[in-house]
């Protein structure tokens, strides 16, 4: 496991839902400071409040690639919109074919699948963000 990897459990450790404990590790490379990062994901966690929804593991990763890839022309919304959602859909879709479901219910076990630990999910997430990093180098 690598160094953010680690952290990034850690804080989920501590009581960072899924969605702070990814997007927290990489605040710095966002752009963005740890507090800020945290308060954006506070109801992101347990599937988006209430476990029946889109993994917060996925959401904080897809949140970093936005601030990782779009122009942040507030003129021009579109410049970037297309290459950010393909870089989200490649995430979820690695993500669903490691682990059958993108749900936080099902990825819990609430519907008779196997369980996949948060932690699992958070590891994988932020190491799909690293490797988006990589490829910007």
């Amino acid at each position: 496991m690598t160094e953010k990897q680690l952290k990034a459990i850690e804080l989920h450790k501590k009581g960072f839902n899924c969605f702070q404990s990814v997007a927290c590790v990489f605040a710095p490379e966002l752009g963005v400071d740890e507090e800020t990062a945290f308060r954006m994901g506070e109801g992101f966690g347990l599937g988006m409040g209430n476990m029946k929804q889109t993994c917060g593991a996925i959401t904080g990763a897809v949140a970093c690639m936005g601030m990782l890839n779009s122009a942040g022309d507030l003129d021009a919304p579109n410049a970037t919109k297309r290459a950010t959602m393909g870089l989200a859909a490649g995430l979820t879709d690695r993500f669903y074919e490691a682990h059958g479901a993108c749900i936080c219910e099902v990825l819990k076990g609430r519907t008779g699948c196997p369980v996949v630990p948060c932690d699992t999910c958070i590891a994988d997430c932020v190491g799909y963000v690293e490797d988006e990093l990589k490829n910007r180098v």
